[in-house]
C-alpha cells in the first residue's frame, strides 16, 4: 500500500485522487467528480490518499472514452446545511411529531407562541425517544423518568429523581437540539452535525450567530398563490439529485402532448455561469419545445426564466412575464443513506382564472411519479454497478454537482477553501 499527497506521483496502471476531484492515471488528471473512493480501493484521510486496489479495479474502462467521465454515487451526506423536515400543517397545538432527516430522529413541535422547535428525538438519560412524552408549550418531558429539556435549546431543567443535596448539575445536561425556522410552508431544520451539538453562550444557549438563514422561495409581488407537492423516493441523495438536473431524459421519460416527445427533441445551447456553492443556467428565453411556456404568450411581454442549483439539495426557477411570474423550488433531502423526500413548492401571480393549483397537483403528480418509476427500476443496476458515465455537456451539471460536492467536503474537513469547479461562464450544448 502507498500513501500520497495531493500532487504526488503514482506507480503506472495504479489511481489517487486529489481535492479538485481528479483521478490521477500515470501521470495525467482525469476528472472524475469525487474525492472519496472508499468503496471503490482509494480511502481518503486528511490530505492524504492511500491506494489499496490497481487502476482496473477503481476506474471503468468508460474512463478512457473521450467525453466520458465517472462518478460514484455513494450519497455521502452534506452538514452545514438547512433541509425541510416537515410542512409547516403537520405541527398542530402541543402535539409532537416524528420526522428524519439525514439519518436523524427529530421530534418537533410548537411552544406556547406558535414557535417550531426540533430536538433529537432521543433522551440522553437513556436513549428513550422524546416524541413519546409531552410538551408543555416551554419544555418537553420525558415520560420514562419525568426529565426535561428546553423545547428550542435542549437544556435539561429538571430531574425529579435527584434530592435537594444532590451535586448533579442538570442544566449542564442537554438534549441534541436544531436550529428551526418556517419558510414557504415548510418547517426547516439547520443540521451542523448528527447529536444537534452547539457552542454554548454563557447563559447555556446556543450560540447560532454563524447560522444563516433559511431559504426561502423568491416571489416578486404581495399578492400570489402557493401549492406543494411531495412524494418519496428510493435512493440515496445522488442518485436523485442528478435525475433532478438531467436535462436528456425529458423527452423519454415524460413524453406527453404538454411537455415534450422525441419528434420534439433539438440542439440547445445554454449559458452556465458560477454562484456560491452552485450553479446558475443564466436567464434566457425557454426553448420552443417546452409547452407549458408558451401559456405565458398570452402576457404578450418576453419570457425568460433562470434555473439556479446550490448545495446541499436545491433546485430553483424564477420564470418572468413583465410583471408576471412563477417560481419553483425542489429539493431532495435524504431521510437515510437509501430513501429521500422530494419536496416541491411553487408560487405564482398569473393567470388568476385558471385552477392552476389543480392543474400542477394534477400533472405534477404524473411527472414526479414518472421519476419515481425511474429511480426504483434503477435501483438493482446500482446495487451492482454504483458508478455513473457522466457524458459531455449534457451530464456536465451532474459532474459539477459531484466536484463542488467533494470540494465542499474537502474544506469542511481540512478547513481550506472551497473551489469551485467553475471558473466563469460557460456555454453548454445538447439535445433534448
Amino acid at each position: 500500500m502507498s500513501t500520497f499527497k495531493y500532487g504526488g506521483a503514482c506507480e503506472p496502471g495504479a489511481a489517487v485522487v486529489n481535492l479538485h476531484g481528479q483521478v490521477l492515471v500515470d501521470g495525467a488528471f482525469l476528472e472524475c467528480g469525487f474525492t472519496q473512493f472508499t468503496a471503490h480501493g482509494i480511502a481518503r484521510k486528511n490530505d492524504r490518499y492511500i491506494i489499496v486496489s490497481r487502476l482496473r479495479e477503481t476506474m471503468s474502462l468508460s474512463s478512457f472514452i473521450p467525453g466520458v467521465t465517472a462518478s460514484s454515487i455513494d450519497g455521502e451526506l452534506l452538514w452545514g446545511f438547512w433541509y425541510p423536515a416537515l410542512r409547516s400543517d403537520d405541527l398542530h397545538g402541543r402535539a409532537l411529531i416524528t420526522s428524519k432527516r439525514l439519518d436523524v430522529p427529530l421530534v418537533l413541535g410548537r411552544d406556547a407562541a406558535g414557535k417550531a422547535f426540533a430536538l433529537r428525538d432521543i433522551c440522553p438519560h437513556r436513549a428513550y425517544p422524546l416524541s413519546a412524552g409531552t410538551c408543555d408549550g416551554k419544555t418537553v418531558e420525558c415520560i420514562y423518568h419525568g426529565w426535561r429539556f428546553d423545547a428550542h435549546t435542549g437544556q435539561c431543567t429538571e430531574v425529579p429523581s435527584i434530592t435537594a443535596d444532590s451535586k448533579l448539575q442538570c442544566d449542564r445536561i442537554y438534549a441534541g437540539s436544531f436550529p428551526c425556522e418556517e419558510r414557504d410552508g415548510y418547517v426547516w431544520v439547520y443540521f451542523a452535525n448528527p447529536e444537534g451539538r452547539a457552542t454554548r453562550l454563557a447563559d447555556g444557549k446556543p450560540d447560532r450567530s454563524d447560522v444563516p438563514p433559511a431559504p426561502e422561495l423568491p416571489k416578486f409581488s404581495d399578492r400570489y398563490r402557493i401549492t406543494h407537492l411531495t412524494a418519496d423516493l428510493t435512493c440515496n441523495m445522488d442518485t436523485g439529485i442528478t435525475g433532478l438536473m438531467d436535462p436528456a431524459h425529458g423527452p423519454f421519460v415524460h413524453a406527453s402532448w404538454y411537455w415534450r416527445s422525441r419528434r420534439s427533441i433539438r440542439e440547445k445551447h445554454k449559458t452556465f455561469e458560477p454562484i456560491p456553492l452552485g450553479f446558475r443556467m443564466s436567464s434566457h428565453t425557454p426553448s420552443a419545445n417546452s409547452g407549458p411556456y408558451k401559456l405565458l404568450r398570452y402576457y404578450g411581454d418576453a419570457i425568460t426564466t433562470q434555473i439556479d442549483f446550490v448545495l446541499p439539495n436545491m433546485r430553483t426557477e424564477i420564470v418572468r412575464c413583465g410583471e408576471k411570474w412563477f417560481t419553483n423550488r425542489t429539493t431532495v433531502t435524504p431521510i437515510g443513506r437509501d430513501r429521500c423526500r422530494l419536496d416541491f413548492v411553487a408560487a405564482w401571480n398569473l393567470f388568476p382564472w385558471l385552477p392552476v393549483t389543480t392543474l400542477l397537483h394534477v400533472f405534477g403528480k404524473r411527472f414526479i411519479g414518472q421519476d419515481q418509476d425511474v429511480i426504483e427500476r434503477q435501483q438493482p443496476g446500482l446495487k451492482i454497478q454504483p458508478r455513473m458515465m457522466l457524458i459531455d455537456d449534457a451530464d456536465r451539471q451532474a459532474r459539477w454537482y459531484f466536484q463542488l460536492k467533494a470540494t465542499y467536503l474537502a474544506s469542511q474537513q481540512t478547513g481550506a477553501p472551497l473551489v469551485h469547479p467553475m471558473d466563469g461562464p460557460v456555454t453548454l450544448k445538447w439535445r433534448s
